[in-house]
């Protein structure tokens, strides 16, 4: 019998730990994160305004990105969604230059209160070739964002009655609304340098929220304004030879108290010896949340890419190391063949 009580209370405390921890990072995420992506790198307007338009072999680009997350931990795990595309325009008006215009349409859904975020963005960017080996690009973001929650399917630490969370008791908790929306503005800055062929390199720095829009559930006082997140990416490409491309990157994002720094390295081995089939393998790691195994294929156009997340964190003794998976496809295509390229690019 004692042991059975003894089991009773650490599965409730268990259980309640759980809701708490979930509760906790909701809300952070509700009020001191963005959505993200492991793989950041293809899904590029959410990175850096600045990546509109910034594909120098192609006239446009399109993709979709989607992640499920801790799913071992909640029968509501954290799915986010994105579809995005962009498009070079007037590279026959500037010279050594062209206009990238793009939108983005992503969408995150978690918990039993149907926590969700919705945002519209649209994106210009503006890119310059410097001399005969640099690039510099410059670009704006705007976009509406609505997030909501259903309070009245949620359960909180004052519903707990020793035996189990009664949902008739007051919550304690004072909601002014369960929808808020607001207009945000990004911006950022790249710079490219590809002193050859088989060489490229690309840094780019951004700032989102740059109007810290009010963000909150509980009040609109000044302490709900979203803070401004700021983001660096640091990446280079490197073909080997005729067989092996690689591709280092380091990525950092800082928003309020929360950080994030994922550094790793893709290679792509030309299967079909002209570059149009080719596999890509990779691994990245986050810091102190995740080792991220990744694998892709490339078809002509077409490239999709599957990671998995491997939680590496103390939260693996609650999931067993199973954080998240995600993929993401993205298709380019030119308007006419014999595309003139302002910049070298590095392909097979």
């Amino acid at each position: 019998m004692k042991q059975s009580i003894q089991h009773i209370i650490h599965y409730a405390g268990k259980r309640i730990f759980l809701g708490m921890l979930l509760m906790g990072i909701l809300f952070t995420q509700v009020n001191a994160q963005d959505l993200h992506f492991s793989q950041y790198f293809n899904a590029p307007m959410l990175v850096n305004p600045a990546n509109t338009g910034f594909a120098p072999d192609v006239d446009w680009r399109a993709g979709v990105n989607y992640r499920n997350q801790w799913a071992t931990l909640t029968p509501f795990p954290y799915k986010t969604f994105s579809a995005w595309g962009d498009v070079q325009l007037f590279a026959n008006r500037f010279e050594n230059g062209w206009v990238g215009v793009g939108g983005a349409v992503s969408t995150d859904r978690a918990g039993s209160g149907n926590l969700s975020a919705t945002r519209i963005q649209g994106s210009v960017a503006y890119h310059q070739v410097l001399g005969l080996a640099s690039l510099i690009s410059i670009g704006f973001q705007g976009g509406y964002v609505q997030k909501r929650v259903d309070p009245t399917k949620l359960t909180f630490d004052n519903q707990w009655n020793g035996k189990f969370f009664d949902v008739a008791q007051p919550n304690g908790e004072v909601f002014l609304n369960n929808n808020v929306g607001y207009f945000d503005l990004n911006v950022g800055l790249n710079y490219a340098y590809f002193p050859s062929e088989n060489t490229y390199i690309n840094a780019g720095i951004a700032v989102a929220h740059i109007n810290q829009p009010s963000e909150s559930f509980f009040s609109n006082s000044p302490d709900a304004k979203v803070p401004m997140r700021y983001t660096a990416f640091l990446n280079g490409t490197f073909k080997l030879n005729d067989q092996w491309i690689i591709n280092p990157n380091v990525y950092y994002s800082q928003m309020a108290r929360a950080t994030e720094t994922v550094l790793g390295i893709n290679a792509n081995y030309n299967l079909s010896g002209d570059g149009a089939t080719q596999l890509i393998a990779g691994i990245y790691y986050r810091n102190a949340d995740a080792i991220i195994p990744m694998v892709g294929y490339q078809w002509n156009d077409f490239k999709l890419t599957i990671n998995y997340d491997a939680t590496s964190s103390a939260l693996s003794s609650f999931n067993g190391g199973q954080g998240a998976y995600e993929f993401s496809l993205v298709k380019t295509g030119v308007f006419s063949t014999g595309k003139s390229l302002k910049c070298p690019v590095v392909r097979f």
